[in-house]
């Protein structure tokens, strides 16, 4: 069996990839690098010069070729690569007739626990949504806890350090009283605090115990991480930004996380997510895939949750409910009780709909970053 051609396919936010062989098989991939995404058809229209002709089989081969054939690397280029990997992976599920995680050790479990996000953010909004998430089966739930980040401009009262944090624990303790103690917080930063604020806002909320917090700062530096990991008890979460499987090793040398958020579409796919996996389980860690795209990306995430030991918890990416994504694909995937059945059909499970850009028309996401009061720019 040989590579014949690339299909790129825009719909929604996102990029799917389609590799095509001679036997008739044809895998499905996603890229990430959301805001990106004509620099990430860039990559894989260049690569596409190497995979024709190649035997898909071939996967860490393919993998190490890509990796190593260019003095560059980055988060556009791994996101190519992992929109190939994980198609690669479908081809050959779909050639042996087997689920991907087959191909990887086989099942750890039938089922995954997953949490949706709530895109509200006053402590009222917040706590009324995490009821209705409850309501529908789930047992956790992803809070802003920063804000809303698509707004242009903070707000002057932001500024003020003790507002600042006083808001930010009042969402997470209406919260907390909403749901009471069967339901895990998730508390999501989006690396948009300081040190300080990081820490005196992780021992206020100590006492509400959330399941983790994630990304409380930019996670540049391994040494700060560890710093606001070791003044509180919090377990830190990061890793979504990553593009290589050496980041991770060094984060949990410095004992900087005790979750691990490798992201299958932006660092390489489901063999490198596999090797995350393995590092952090030495250590002891547990991982939480980032999912914040496609249908393609959740079900190659739950190939990749079927098969490791050490997987917490899922993220499911609001959108395929919310905004009718399941729509993308010919059959949706299994819900139950807040917990996704992980698929048994060949490859990762799940085919595009053949009309996928005329039911989803491309709208590729801008790139934001939010301004504050007195001009300047801060993350969001």
């Amino acid at each position: 069996m040989k590579i014949t051609k690339f299909e790129y396919i825009q719909a929604g936010k996102y990029l799917f990839l389609k590799i095509h062989t001679d036997a008739g098989i044809v895998g499905i991939g996603e890229a990430g690098a959301w805001g990106y995404l004509d620099g990430v058809i860039g990559v894989l229209k260049k690569l596409e010069g190497y995979m024709v002709g190649q035997d898909p089989s071939r996967i860490e081969h393919h993998w190490q070729y890509m990796y190593r054939s260019m003095y560059f690397r980055g988060s556009i280029v791994m996101s190519a690569i992992a929109a190939i990997d994980i198609a690669l992976w479908d081809i050959k599920g779909k050639a042996l007739g087997v689920p991907v995680y087959e191909l990887l050790g086989g099942k750890c479990r039938d089922k995954v626990r997953t949490y949706p996000a709530v895109f509200k953010f006053t402590p009222e909004d917040m706590a009324d949504a995490c009821v209705e998430i409850k309501k529908q089966g789930f047992t956790a739930a992803r809070l802003m806890i920063t804000g809303d980040i698509r707004a242009k401009e903070a707000p002057y009262e932001d500024s003020i350090f003790s507002h600042r944090v006083a808001a930010q624990v009042a969402r997470v303790k209406a919260c907390r009283e909403a749901v009471g103690d069967d339901f895990d917080l998730i508390l999501e930063v989006h690396r948009s605090m300081s040190v300080m604020d990081a820490v005196a806002f992780a021992r206020a909320v100590e006492q509400y115990n959330p399941l983790f917090l994630e990304d409380p700062i930019a996670p540049d530096s391994d040494e700060v991480m560890a710093e606001v990991a070791s003044k509180t008890s919090l377990p830190i979460a990061t890793g979504e930004r990553f593009i290589n499987i050496q980041e991770f090793e060094n984060l949990l040398m410095k004992k900087a996380a005790r979750y691990v958020r490798p992201d299958v579409c932006a660092m390489g796919g489901i063999t490198a997510c596999k090797k995350v996996a393995s590092i952090a389980e030495s250590h002891y860690v547990d991982i939480v895939p980032h999912n914040p795209l496609g249908p393609v990306s959740t079900a190659a995430c739950l190939q990749l949750d079927a098969c490791v030991p050490n997987v917490a918890i899922q993220e499911f990416p609001s959108f395929y409910l919310q905004g009718n994504e399941k729509e993308m694909i010919t059959t949706e995937l299994e819900l139950d009780k807040g917990f996704l059945v992980v698929p048994n059909a060949p490859g990762i499970g799940i085919e595009l709909v053949e009309d996928i850009s005329e039911k989803f028309p491309p709208a590729p996401r801008s790139i934001n970053c939010q301004i504050s009061f007195d001009g300047s720019v801060r993350d969001v």
